[in-house]
């Protein structure tokens, strides 16, 4: 079965693609196909997700899978949320993960609560059409730091401290962020899905 993978980032795309060849899925991106991005208008992860599983399905006629995904600080309400790549623009910086980092910790400079989490939410629809989409969200809930720890990784990882392994996500080997994040998470849950749903073998009537 081959699937259109609503992202353009190459890294999502790989680690994907290793994560469902068991089941026989070949994962393409929507930019190899020569789809546009799809608008994300919504304030949900899930809506988002969904929003772009839809439009990859509709324009390729293949399955699709697309994930949204963010930081949630409880402080905030749990924003940024849908809004975290453009977080630092909020304050007059231009995008980009640096800047966020820089972001945040001028904005909860004063705050006591530090909890956070990283959310990410899985969609895959077998047409654009589907009236059963399989949803699958990982959740990888820390603490803000003071500042910027660790060297990995990418995004918030340094200022996302895990308490249960005492470091921060840019602290962590590769394979060990990946089984904790909150795509890791996300991504097992989805395959299981799959597997379940779409791939359960036949019985005789």
């Amino acid at each position: 079965m081959k699937l259109v993978l609503a992202s353009n980032n190459k890294g999502k795309l790989a680690e994907l693609q290793a994560l469902f060849a068991p089941l026989g899925v070949e994962l393409v991106s929507q930019a190899e196909l020569g789809i546009p991005e799809a608008p994300e208008p919504h304030r949900t992860f899930i809506e988002n997700a969904l929003a772009k599983a839809r439009h990859a399905a509709r324009v390729s006629g293949l399955p699709a899978l697309a994930d949204d995904a963010g930081l949630c600080v409880e402080a905030f309400g749990g924003l940024p949320g849908v809004d975290t790549a453009y977080y630092a623009t909020q304050f007059g910086y231009k995008k980009g993960d640096d800047n966020n980092v820089r972001a945040l910790l001028e904005q909860m400079r004063e705050v006591v609560d530090r909890r956070a989490a990283l959310v990410s939410t899985l969609v895959a629809l077998r047409s654009a059409d589907d009236p059963e989409p399989l949803v699958a969200t990982g959740r990888a809930p820390g603490l803000i730091t003071r500042e910027p720890v660790g060297e990995n990784g990418f995004g918030f990882d340094p200022v996302m401290f895990l308490p249960e392994f005492g470091q921060t996500f840019a602290q962590l080997p590769t394979e060990v962020k990946n089984a904790s994040s909150h795509r890791g998470k996300a991504a097992r849950k989805m395959l299981e899905l799959m597997r379940d749903r779409w791939f359960a073998p036949e019985t005789g009537a």
